[in-house]
């Protein structure tokens, strides 16, 4: 009697669970993924940008999970940002994780990073039926760890001040996407691992962090892109450059200069 009711209360389990995922679709392709959106666009949809390196995604992978099986009337998209880089790119993701919450084909809110509370709430908002305009944040209304935006902004001196004290905190300062613990994009992932392959002590800064810094490095080392590895001071360049100096054996003599 008792192995008949677990292998009841086992089926109930797993038809609750299969029901309650049947909104959490993973992304093949791109026209899989519009398909998905066109097929109903009174629908709220979540996109969850993420990648399998990246830490930070399993949890928010979870968290994507529960929101899906909370509110079976929105559809959840798990989207690996590397591999469907075309869809990524039209959503101008730079990081992840990063979560797009849209209703048909109008964007309702983006939230980057594992800000679980802040994915909780607006999927509670939107999927509740009010549809409050969107309107993104500033520049100057971030408040990170450093504290340096969302106060008076900086003179463009004070920025260069700023900028060169950064560049010069240590012979190797890589400026990033994230940590070297927890990068939050593919290239800054793959540069922070070489330099540990190499050897090098350097430092890091999370340009994410900082949209001053991050616009001020652009406009002062004359280049588009991150990452930014700097030695001496001085810009080497970015993850294809450094790769191409390790294979040369450039880069050994750069950093022992």
């Amino acid at each position: 009697m008792a192995s008949h009711l677990i292998r009841y209360f086992t089926f109930l389990y797993q038809s609750t669970t299969m029901a309650s995922s049947s909104n959490l679709v993973t992304v093949t392709d791109a026209p899989h993924f519009q398909s998905l959106l066109s097929a109903d666009l009174t629908r709220v949809s979540l996109i969850n940008f993420w990648a399998p390196w990246a830490a930070p995604c399993a949890q928010m992978n979870d968290v994507v999970a529960e929101l899906a099986r909370k509110h079976p009337g929105i559809l959840a998209l798990n989207v690996e940002a590397e591999e469907q880089a075309d869809i990524a790119e039209s959503f101008d993701i730079e990081a992840v994780p990063s979560f797009i919450v849209l209703r048909g084909h109008t964007l309702l809110a983006r939230i980057a990073g594992a800000d679980a509370p802040a994915l909780t709430q607006a999927i509670a908002t939107h999927a509740s039926g009010s549809v409050p305009t969107y309107t993104p944040k500033s520049h100057t209304d971030m408040s990170p760890a450093n504290g340096i935006n969302g106060g008076a902004a900086e003179k463009p001196e004070e920025l260069d001040a700023r900028l060169q004290r950064l560049m010069t905190q240590s012979k190797v300062v890589l400026f990033m996407k994230g940590s070297p613990e927890e990068p939050r994009c593919g290239f800054s992932r793959k540069i922070s691992a070489l330099l540990k392959e190499q050897g090098v002590q350097f430092s890091s800064f999370d340009i994410l962090q900082d949209e001053d810094v991050r616009q001020g490095l652009k406009k002062l080392n004359d280049w588009p892109t991150f990452p930014q590895l700097i030695v001496n001071g001085e810009l080497v360049g970015g993850l294809d450059i450094v790769q191409e100096m390790v294979e040369t054996g450039e880069f050994d003599a750069v950093v022992k200069s």
